[in-house]
C-alpha cells in the first residue's frame, strides 16, 4: 500500500483535531482580549475624563481614526485568512475522501477490492468479484482499498460502518459508491441508518478485517467451493437430460411398429393382422412363414 494512501477515519480525525486546536486558540485570544479591555475600561470614580464622547441615541457612528481603526482592520484581516485557509484545507481533504486514492494506482487491481453491497429487509448481502456471496459478514484484507457499490432490492436503507467512517445510501435502482481502508485487523459493526421496517434494529452486519494471507486463502477457498457446487449442479442437469433423452427414444420406439426391443420382442401387427399399438414386454414364439400363409 502506498504511503500517501490514508484511511477515511484518519482524514476525519485530522480535520477534527485541526479545527479543535485552531478553534481553541482563537477562542482563548478573543476571550482574553475581551476580558483585558473589560478590566481596562472599567468604570472607576478616580478615572479622569479623557475626552471620550459616548454615542448619542439615533446618531450613526462616524468611526475612529488612528491606532484603533488599524486594530479593527487587522483583526478582520486575520479572521478572514484563518477562515479561508480552513475552508480550502477541508475542501481538499473531503475531495480526497469522496474520490478515494485512485490517481496513483490507475489500473492496479491488486491493491483494490470491489464488493457489491445489497440491502435486503433485514440483512446485508455482499457479492465479491469472483461470485462469492455472504450475508451479514464482510471479510476484507488489511491495508487495501475496499470499494463498495451500495444498492437495495426493496426499500431505502443506509449502509454505515461508524468506526471506519463509512456511510452510503442504499436505494433501489440506484448505486452509490464509497470506499474505506482498514489499517488494523479486527471486527467492526455495520449498521443500517435508515428506518426500513420493523426489523430495522436487527439489520446489523459484521466487518472482519483479516491479514492479507488469511483473507486471500479464505477468498480462494470460497471460490473453489462455488466452482465445485456449480460443476455438481451441471452434472446433475446433464444426467437428467440424458435420462430424458433415453425416455424419449424409448417412447419413440414404442410408438413405431415393427421394431424390436432389446430382448428381441416384436412390436406392431399381431398374427391376426390387427395393429397391436402397444409394446409387448414378454418374449413371443416365432411365427413361421407357412403359418402366416395359412392364415
Amino acid at each position: 500500500m502506498p504511503e500517501e494512501w490514508r484511511a477515511q477515519a484518519e482524514v476525519f480525525s485530522e480535520i477534527f483535531w485541526v479545527f479543535l486546536v485552531i478553534g481553541t486558540l482563537v477562542g482563548v485570544v478573543v476571550v482574553g482580549y475581551t476580558l483585558y479591555h473589560a478590566y481596562r475600561g472599567r468604570d472607576t470614580a478616580a478615572k479622569a475624563d479623557d475626552g471620550f464622547e459616548p454615542p448619542v441615541l439615533g446618531e450613526l457612528p462616524t468611526g475612529q481614526s488612528g491606532a484603533k481603526s488599524r486594530k479593527l482592520f487587522v483583526s478582520f484581516g486575520i479572521s478572514a485568512v484563518i477562515v479561508i485557509s480552513l475552508v480550502a484545507y477541508s475542501y481538499f481533504l473531503l475531495l480526497y475522501v469522496e474520490e478515494g486514492p485512485t490517481h496513483d494506482v490507475e489500473g492496479d487491481s491488486a491493491e483494490q477490492l470491489e464488493v457489491q453491497v445489497v440491502g435486503v429487509q433485514f440483512s446485508w448481502q455482499f457479492v465479491y468479484p469472483n461470485g462469492v456471496q455472504t450475508y451479514d459478514e464482510l471479510r476484507v484484507p488489511q491495508g487495501e482499498v475496499i470499494r463498495l457499490t451500495v444498492t437495495s432490492n426493496d426499500v431505502w436503507h443506509n449502509f454505515g460502518i461508524p468506526e471506519l467512517r463509512v456511510k452510503a445510501d442504499s436505494i433501489p435502482g440506484q448505486e452509490q459508491e464509497t470506499w474505506f481502508l482498514a489499517d488494523e485487523t479486527g471486527n467492526y459493526t455495520a449498521n443500517c441508518y435508515e428506518l426500513c421496517g420493523q426489523g430495522h434494529s436487527d439489520m446489523v452486519g459484521e466487518v472482519i478485517v483479516m491479514e492479507n494471507e488469511a483473507f486471500y486463502e479464505w477468498y480462494e477457498s470460497q471460490a473453489s467451493e462455488n466452482s465445485s457446487d456449480d460443476s455438481g449442479a451441471g452434472n446433475s442437469t446433464s444426467d437428467g437430460s440424458e435420462a430424458g433423452n433415453s425416455t424419449s427414444d424409448n417412447s419413440t420406439a414404442n410408438a413405431s411398429g415393427g421394431e424390436s426391443t432389446p430382448e428381441g420382442t416384436e412390436t406392431g401387427s399381431t398374427p391376426g393382422g390387427e395393429s397391436n399399438g402397444s409394446n409387448t414386454t414378454g418374449r413371443q414364439p416365432a411365427v413361421r412363414p407357412a403359418e402366416v400363409a395359412a392364415v
